[in-house]
């Protein structure tokens, strides 16, 4: 068996936080209208002096720091977005030069959605398994404030901005992720147009079929996560699963009978922020000492694409 153990975690949230009151003087909306049916309460977004890259870099610093490596011993980094800011080059690459990774290191940008993170992971510990340093940086980072639709009060109260990175390392005798990842085109449910598409980059969403499909793939998702690790849900020292609604989180942890105390969660001072919902929840559970060297932590995000990927997550 081999496969990837979590070393360290890193997060960084833009300086302005938006309260649902602050939304309510240039939107229809109220807090009691978002609260109810989201649970969020406030998120983050960029001001005009912060960026995607300045998001990564500070999350990146903070989880090699916390994983005790320099940015020398790393072989693959690897940016879980959707709202990079260049379309090439990626950020991984521009994050080699930033922290000096060396120059032989495995950089890309991977677009999953708000699974991206993940599919990072998995991605992460097959890359390792032929490289020569057996450390990778994963990070997710979204600045999704860019692509919101202000004039849609359905979607632009859901959305942040924020960035969380793990330090990871492969050995041969740590446990396999037992990743389950999946896919299912869709462009009507959930969809950002392109370049030269002559429509705005804004997210357009169908809320009750992303909640149709959220509530279908994300039990089944982590059964079958526990299943291919050989063990019980109960066996599960915390659940970490993308924030993308309370509701769709609360029917899932229902559904699944899992332990609420096992699944913490950020959704009410972070929104739904895509692919680095997972990874800026882990960082906070570890450095609120909840998460522990030795538990298991089942991840799983589901969102645009339409997209899954779950994975059981080891501490060292």
């Amino acid at each position: 068996m081999s496969g990837i153990k979590l070393m360290g975690t890193g997060s960084a949230l833009p300086a302005q936080e938006v309260t649902n009151f602050d939304l309510e003087k240039k939107v229809d909306t109220s807090d009691e209208w978002i609260v109810t049916r989201t649970g969020i309460s406030s998120r983050h977004y960029c001001t005009g002096e912060e960026n995607h890259l300045g998001l990564c870099t500070a999350a990146a610093r903070r989880a090699l720091e916390s994983a005790g490596i320099g940015p020398e011993q790393i072989g693959v980094c690897l940016v879980a977005t959707l709202t990079q800011d260049t379309m090439t080059p990626s950020t991984a690459c521009v994050l080699q030069k930033e922290l000096g990774m060396p120059e032989d290191t495995v950089c890309f940008d991977l677009n999953a959605a708000c699974a991206g993170f993940v599919y990072g992971l998995h991605t992460a510990e097959c890359l390792l398994a032929a490289s020569v340093r057996k450390y990778a940086l994963v990070i997710g980072c979204e600045v999704l404030s860019r692509i919101t639709d202000f004039t849609d009060r359905s979607t632009c109260v859901l959305f942040g901005d924020g960035a969380g990175a793990a330090v990871v390392e492969w050995r041969e005798d740590y446990p396999s992720l037992c990743a389950v990842m999946g896919s299912r085109g869709n462009r009507e449910v959930l969809m950002i147009p392109g370049v030269n598409t002559g429509a705005a980059s804004y997210i357009h969403m169908d809320g009750k079929e992303v909640f149709r499909f959220a509530v279908e793939v994300l039990p089944r998702c982590a059964k079958e996560v526990a299943a291919k690790a050989g063990i019980g849900l109960d066996q599960v020292d915390h659940f970490v699963f993308h924030q993308a609604n309370q509701r769709i989180l609360d029917f899932a942890i229902k559904k699944l009978r899992l332990d609420p105390e096992k699944c913490a969660g950020n959704i009410a001072h972070t929104g739904n922020t895509s692919a680095a919902s997972v990874p800026i929840l882990l960082d906070e559970l570890v450095r609120s000492g909840q998460l522990h060297s030795g538990q298991k932590v089942l991840c799983a995000g589901f969102g645009g694409g339409l997209t899954w990927a779950g994975a059981l997550l080891q501490l060292a």
